[in-house]
């Protein structure tokens, strides 16, 4: 296995028979204003909503300057099998220090959900921070009320660590409550590796 310290100036494309997923640039906007517009509802638990172009274009800039700014790293997911763009994940609160970060910002268009392009992403970017990178620890954080995130991290088998009460402040005022998961590198090494490759 050989892994190479991250970089947030490398251009990093992960690829598998399913999916294609490369640095977000601002010209994705043609590619993502299909779900922006028509399904608004994908962000009805993210931080940052990208429902409408305005607020994809903001939702854009912003993730590629958290990758100037040195501490996320945003992706485009592309299907092979429709030959379509399907959505972004990305990795953020990037600390190469430690090796840790989180995994997280995710989401897919409707018509690719329960496809397997949700796992074949989480396959793609574990195995890039874990085995390409070297990275001790990947973390997860999902708003409590959002049991279809959670369940897909109890899925694939993040170990739980708790709850997060009412630590973030939402834009309409309210205040966000989150779940926390995380895996190691030796939860990965030792099950979840084979066990998400056995799900794609």
């Amino acid at each position: 296995m050989n892994i190479t310290p991250f970089s947030f100036s490398a251009h990093y494309v992960l690829e598998n028979e399913t999916l294609m997923m490369r640095p977000l640039v601002k010209e994705d906007v043609q590619h993502l204003s299909v779900f922006s517009v028509s399904e608004p509802e994908l962000w009805q638990y993210s931080l940052q909503s990208a429902a409408g172009i305005g607020n994809l274009v903001q939702y854009i800039n912003s993730a590629i300057e958290g990758k100037e700014a040195g501490h996320s790293y945003p992706f485009i997911i592309f299907c092979k099998k429709t030959h379509r763009y399907a959505g972004c994940t990305r990795l953020y609160e990037i600390d190469s220090v430690n090796a840790t970060c989180y995994l997280g910002y995710s989401w897919i268009g409707k018509e690719f959900q329960g496809t397997g392009v949700n796992r074949n992403s989480k396959w793609l970017m574990l195995q890039f921070a874990f085995d390409q990178c070297g990275f001790h620890r990947v973390a997860f954080r999902a708003d409590a009320n959002n049991t279809k995130s959670i369940r897909a991290m109890e899925a694939i088998g993040c170990v739980p660590e708790g709850l997060l009460r009412e630590h973030m402040v939402l834009s309409d005022g309210s205040r966000r409550s989150s779940r926390l998961f995380s895996l190691l590198r030796s939860d990965w090494e030792k099950e979840i590796r084979e066990k998400l490759h056995a799900m794609l």
